[in-house]
């Protein structure tokens, strides 16, 4: 890590100790961005992701996304191209050194206008790619990172015309970096990972009814074994295990914050046998349903 990087990193951390209370996610007076804190090592989180980019200050994290592993620390960033479901877990934390984390999120239309003012870089159809990376950040990405971090200390003016600039700054040089035409493809009309976005955004609207392999190919106007393998490319799961995952998240966050059973759970998100939703509960989350939220709210 470069002098300059480390000096940023203690700056930037200095602002998230100063601005945050608790531990966690803390929102801001910016929309769609977040300061994490956390002094202990935490649980595995399973939840949606959204598009967005997260700069890690301090502390360690490990994401998985399928079957792949992603792990980053401190002058390190990671990028969701499209919204995934994950699981997090911080795996290096103290009260002394807490892990602290700045994140992004975006939205397509955010993409596309910075991606049309930019010299285009990549083929149309170049090899489709993963929906997240991690990358090292450079000394002018990590400045325009502080500038917003700063801008939580200005006043209203300041937030409403300097807010949108730098924003559109941190997604010109992330799509400038070394992997930044992942994110360049998904605004990229015609391209395959533009295609597999499209679908994306109809299972999460659609997921708790019946959806068809078949209607997914059509919708990305692809066959369906090059349907199949472009959708793993991008998500690292077949369509089917990415519905399941999405499907089993929100019965879990249904168990947790609503009076129901598991068979009224499964119900909802879509599931018709009971007893398969508690198979494949078990098998993501590792115990079944009800004695899975039991040791959750123990944990609260």
């Amino acid at each position: 890590m470069t002098n300059p990087i480390r000096q940023q990193l203690n700056e930037l951390a200095r602002l998230i100790q100063l601005l945050t209370v608790n531990e966690g996610v803390s929102t801001t007076r910016l929309p769609s961005l977040s300061l994490i804190r956390e002094s202990k090592i935490t649980e595995p989180i399973f939840r949606l992701n959204e598009a967005s980019f997260c700069v890690i200050v301090q502390g360690e994290k490990e994401m998985l996304l399928g079957p792949e592993r992603f792990r980053y620390g401190p002058g390190n960033y990671i990028v969701a191209t499209v919204d995934l479901p994950v699981s997090g877990q911080v795996t290096q934390a103290s009260s002394a050194i807490p892990y602290l984390a700045v994140k992004l999120e975006f939205t397509f239309s955010e993409i596309l206008e910075v991606v049309q003012h930019i010299r285009v870089s990549s083929p149309l159809h170049k090899d489709t790619k993963r929906a997240m990376y991690v990358s090292d950040i450079s000394p002018e990405l990590m400045d325009a990172v502080i500038r917003l971090v700063r801008l939580l200390e200005s006043n209203e003016e300041d937030l409403l015309m300097l807010y949108p600039l730098i924003k559109k700054e941190i997604l010109y040089r992330v799509l400038k970096g070394p992997q930044g035409s992942a994110l360049e493809q998904i605004a990229r009309e015609g391209s395959h990972t533009y295609r597999i976005r499209t679908v994306i955004e109809y299972i999460l609207t659609h997921v708790h009814q019946h959806i068809r392999m078949e209607e997914l190919a059509e919708r990305a106007h692809m066959s369906q074994a090059s349907f199949h393998r472009h959708f793993k490319a991008v998500t690292a799961m077949s369509p089917l295990q990415f519905i399941k995952q999405l499907r089993l998240q929100e019965a879990r966050r249904l168990l947790m914050s609503q009076s129901m059973d598991a068979s009224e759970a499964a119900y909802q998100v879509g599931y018709e046998s009971a007893s398969q939703f508690s198979r494949e509960y078990s098998r993501l989350f590792g115990s079944p349903p009800m004695e899975d939220i039991k040791r959750l709210k123990g944990l609260e």
